[in-house]
């Protein structure tokens, strides 16, 4: 039965810094020598590129609906026999959500540290921490952690503004520099941030300052394994397009694809690499193409390989991203129309503002399958819907998935590791 140190790093709300101080303490002690993993609550692509950055192993997904309470019971129980510290950022408010942080931290008893940004407040701060960790009996708290402290007289006045009985684990100060970028769909991407390894050895040097040097109390997680998946992809060849424009992928999704039997290889689209010729199927993960359009635009060779290979049958998925790629246009969101593969019949627009955010479930023939959909373009295409899918806790509508000759493509980014049979369907080509 595997105990290990482990943390939840939970908040009164976004923006408070819950990535800064996770990535903190992992490269904290990481740097220490301590083999850290650390994991994203919710679904999230961004953060975990970041957090994997900082302690230097892949960054996994927890959430109670769309990973499910068995498979992230298994995901801790392999981290806790292998790890010195396990680490979970939560999503939102630590009560937001359905299922919430505080639902995920209750259920494997994972102590809670919540981060408050303390700009604008002084002894409001004192009652935020007590709300939080009063709110709900369930939900063990370790302490609470002030961030963007504007001064030493700041971060004494909260201090002293903590009931008895809650622990004050310390702050982070405005001046420390260590607060990380964002753009419209989150944490800009870490290859994208000047001198990130710096800002994120700052950071560590100020939870070195805290009570959160030192490592957190072991918490037992339960024994727990998944059985192996049926090897539903043996001897499938299966090419991703991996870079800047391309990079929202679960790592869990990838280990799926392996563990069912198929040969994983990359290409770039950006840097104009041809799809191989010798894959059986094609993954285009969501990102950033409309960063890219231009260069996408322009790049022939990948363009012609893969019109080459829907032209001969074989299966794509594409994800969002990759739906708009293949699309006829795309337009930016200053207004400029870039023409696209031309794969899929239609005209994506990108929004200053969200267009969708919603946790989604659609069923299949083999069965539901869930994920996400967070996304700022709106599609006008003559595609009718193959399947729909639904709000995941609502049941309202959710995200068309769309047939289109080998190509299936929708803004649903599905979790597959919930639905094994159904992800093989999509890259051996067969209609859900």
């Amino acid at each position: 039965m595997p105990d290990c140190p482990a943390l939840f790093i939970g908040a009164s709300a976004s923006h408070q810094g819950k990535t800064t101080v996770t990535a903190a303490i992992a490269r904290h002690h990481a740097r220490r020598g301590l083999k850290v993993r650390v994991f994203k609550t919710g679904p999230d692509f961004l953060d975990p590129m970041i957090l994997e950055r900082a302690c230097g192993t892949p960054v996994y997904s927890l959430h109670l609906s769309m990973v499910g309470l068995e498979a992230c019971r298994a995901l801790l129980a392999q981290a806790a026999r292998e790890a010195d510290l396990i680490l979970i950022e939560g999503v939102m408010g630590l009560f937001d959500g359905t299922p919430s942080s505080a639902d995920l931290a209750a259920a494997f008893d994972v102590p809670v540290l919540a981060v408050i940004g303390a700009h604008g407040m002084a002894q409001t701060f004192g009652a935020i921490a007590f709300g939080l960790a009063r709110y709900r009996a369930d939900v063990p708290f370790h302490g609470v952690l002030a961030n963007r402290v504007a001064s030493p007289r700041h971060a004494q006045m909260l201090s002293e503004t903590i009931p008895e009985g809650l622990r004050y684990c310390g702050h982070l100060s405005n001046a420390d520099d260590i607060a990380l970028p964002e753009r419209h769909l989150g944490l800009t991407q870490p290859d994208e941030v000047a001198g990130l390894d710096a800002r994120l050895d700052r950071a560590a040097d100020a939870i070195a300052q805290t009570t959160l040097a030192a490592l957190p109390p072991p918490v037992h997680f339960a024994d727990a394994t998944l059985p192996a998946p049926p090897r539903l992809l043996e001897g499938l060849d299966i090419a991703i397009a991996r870079d800047a424009a391309f990079s929202f992928v679960y790592p869990a999704n990838i280990d799926l694809l392996v563990a069912m039997g198929a040969r994983i290889r990359t290409f770039s689209p950006l840097a104009d690499e041809p799809a191989p010729p010798e894959a059986d199927a094609l993954y285009l993960p969501g990102g950033y193409p409309e960063l890219h359009a231009a260069t996408l635009a322009a790049n022939a060779r990948t363009r012609a390989s893969i019109a080459h290979h829907v032209a001969r049958g074989k299966a794509v998925v594409a994800e969002c991203g990759g739906m708009l790629y293949l699309l006829d246009t795309l337009t930016d969101v200053e207004g400029t129309r870039h023409a696209m593969l031309g794969v899929l019949p239609g005209d994506a627009a990108m929004q200053r503002k969200l267009s969708r955010l919603a946790m989604q479930r659609i069923e299949t023939a083999h069965g539901a399958m869930t994920g996400h959909t967070f996304h700022y373009s709106t599609l006008d295409t003559p595609m009718q819907p193959a399947l729909s899918a639904t709000h995941a806790t609502t049941g309202a509508a959710g995200e068309a998935l769309y047939r289109h000759g080998p190509v299936t493509a929708t803004y649903m980014h599905a979790y597959w590791p919930s639905n094994p049979a159904a992800a093989a369907a999509l890259f051996r080509g067969e209609t859900l």
